[in-house]
Parts: C-alpha cells; sequence; structure tokens
C-alpha cells in the first residue's frame, strides 16, 4: 500500500489535511487531527475518503463539484497506514481513544469497499483504543452495504466499540431532499435500521444535525421515530464552503461564540434525548480539515471564502500543483 502525498494544509497541534494520490492515479484527501487540550495520545482523530470526488451535490458540502470513482480497499487503507506510520512506525497506537471517520470525501455506503476495510481493521494495528465511525445519509439502494454493516459490528465492534451516525440535518423532510438532493432512507427507514442496528452495550446511534438556519429540527417528529434510550443528537454549526455560500445557507450555530444554549437543544433535551453540542476548533475552518470542507476545491476557486479555508497549503513536489489540479478537473 502507498500513497504519494502531494500538498498538506494545517498545523499538527490541531489538524492537517493530507492531498494525495493513489497508486491508480487518483486524487485523494485525508485528515488527522486532535482535539486540544487533549493530547494525541488521549484522542487521535483520522477521517478518510471512500470515493474520489463526490456524485451526491449536497448543498452544503465542496466535494461534489467531481466524481472519478469508488476507492479500493487498497486506497482506503493506504490512507490509514500512511497516517499509523508517520507517528508509530510499529503500528503500536497508545491512544485512548483511535478515532477513525469514513467522512472525507464520499458517501461511504457507496463503496462496498469500506466493509472490507472495516473487518480487516482490529487486526492491522495493536489499538485497544480503536473506534471506527460511519457517518451517512442513508442512500436509498445501499441496504446491502447496511446488512453487511451490521453482521461486521457484532462480529468485531460489539460493546460500545462502534459509532454509526446518520446524518439528518433537518426534520422536514422536504428541505432534506433538497439539501441532499438524492434517494435517500426516510426517518422511518431509519428507525427501523437502528433499531435493529442496536444492541445492548452498544453506543447509543447518533443523529446528526449540522444546523441551519430556517431548516427546522422538531422533537416531536423525532420523538415519533427514534427511542432517546437508543439514539442520541449530535448538534453541529454548518461549515464554512464554497456550496453553502453559493447556496445562501447559514449557520444556526455560531462557532465563534461558543455559547451552550440554544432553544432548538433545550427543547430536545426536554424531549428526553443527550444531546451533544459539538463545536471543534474554529482554527478547522481556516484549515479546511472539517465536514464538507475540501481543500482540493479551494485550490481550483479564484475567489475565496470568508471564515474557512485560509492555512496555505504547503507542495511537497514540484509536480504536486499540476496533480492536484488535474484531480478535479
Amino acid at each position: 500500500m502507498s500513497l504519494k502525498v502531494l500538498a498538506t494544509a494545517g498545523r499538527e497541534e490541531v489538524a492537517v489535511v493530507y492531498l494525495a494520490q493513489t497508486q491508480g492515479g487518483q486524487a485523494v484527501e485525508f485528515v488527522e487531527s486532535v482535539q486540544p487540550p487533549w493530547p494525541r495520545e488521549k484522542k487521535w482523530v483520522l477521517i478518510v475518503s471512500t470515493l474520489c470526488g463526490s456524485p451526491v451535490g449536497c448543498l452544503m458540502c465542496d466535494a461534489g463539484s467531481y466524481y472519478r470513482g469508488k476507492l479500493s480497499r487498497t486506497d482506503i487503507l493506504a490512507q490509514i497506514d500512511f497516517l499509523v506510520r508517520k507517528r508509530y512506525r510499529e503500528g503500536s497506537i497508545p491512544a485512548k481513544k483511535f478515532k477513525i471517520q469514513f467522512a472525507r470525501t464520499g458517501e461511504p455506503a457507496f463503496n462496498l469497499n469500506v466493509l472490507e476495510v472495516l473487518e480487516e481493521l482490529p487486526y492491522c494495528y495493536k489499538a485497544p483504543g480503536l473506534l471506527p465511525s460511519i457517518s451517512t445519509f442513508a442512500p436509498a439502494g445501499t441496504n446491502k452495504f447496511f446488512e453487511r454493516l451490521m453482521e461486521i459490528k457484532e462480529k468485531e465492534y460489539s460493546r460500545g466499540r462502534f459509532q454509526l451516525q446518520f446524518s439528518i440535518h433537518t426534520t422536514n423532510e422536504k428541505l432534506r431532499d433538497r439539501l441532499i438532493p438524492v434517494k435517500k432512507w426516510s426517518l422511518a427507514h431509519i428507525k427501523e435500521y437502528g433499531e435493529e442496528f442496536y444492541k445492548t452495550g452498544d453506543r447509543k446511534i447518533t443523529l446528526n444535525f449540522a444546523l441551519i438556519q430556517d431548516m427546522p429540527v422538531d422533537s416531536r417528529v423525532l420523538l415519533r421515530h427514534f427511542d432517546p434510550d437508543k439514539f442520541l443528537i449530535k448538534i453541529t454549526p454548518l461549515n464554512p464552503t464554497y456550496q453553502a455560500v453559493k447556496n445562501g445557507l447559514k449557520s444556526y450555530v455560531d462557532p465563534q461564540q461558543k455559547k451552550e444554549y440554544y432553544p432548538v437543544l433545550e427543547e430536545l433535551r426536554a424531549g428526553g434525548y443527550e444531546v451533544i453540542l459539538s463545536i471543534g476548533e474554529v482554527e478547522e475552518n481556516f484549515i479546511g480539515s472539517n465536514c464538507g470542507q475540501y481543500v482540493t476545491k479551494h485550490l481550483k476557486t479564484e475567489k475565496p471564502i470568508r471564515d474557512g479555508y485560509t492555512y496555505p497549503v504547503q507542495e511537497h513536489s514540484a509536480a504536486s500543483s499540476a496533480c492536484i489540479q488535474a484531480g478535479i478537473d
């Protein structure tokens, strides 16, 4: 397994985005991050791509500007292995929580190779803190992926060693269809699968909302579908992306203020849900390492946006710029 790293952006004390080329010549991005003030030995997060670009075109995601297909099992593992061997040559990872998120570029349920990676991971490294995380909007036609995912979780990651997250964003189905403009599971379908997926001792299934102004989150709708004993709510800001600006989307949560009180959150808590307000380091927006951001898109864009992608991209070879540009042309 090998990758050619073409460029990086970021700071190791927060997050670094890697722009690379696979053996087959595909452009790929992946990220490593920590969560200050916690040291890497306490929590280390890797965020890897599963597709080369994205075929979906979500209104807030910069990765949907092109699509070049699925990444192979080898290409996905290569991203992980590059980051691991860079810091822990022998593959012994001391992090109490070693989280691998399949959430940089691409909907993981579109790629069955992700399942092969999940099956192999427990045997690749000495990593007692390993915690894989699948974040999905549950596209239609992916039942085979989710059926097999449930089997792998039971075999390899039972008793709280796996995180499943559904990206919902709004309880208004018409607006959800506008945000994610492809066929997807209904809330009722997600509930049905989640009820079967969750077993005693598992982590609660996460319902993620990148809260957008004028995109409602109704606790009554959620309570009709999702048992607070099995599902929790994670609220995040809408990250600064070119697509969000283009489509007039504005975040309900202000990451600059980091205040704890928002009426919607209190309503959800009153309904009995565990609610996590997840506001990371604002610096990650400047690096371009947050969800929905895509540095390769930034390099192609002539007019920068405010509050995002302000870190310089450090090229690692004379051919890097041409290779990166070729990846999105």
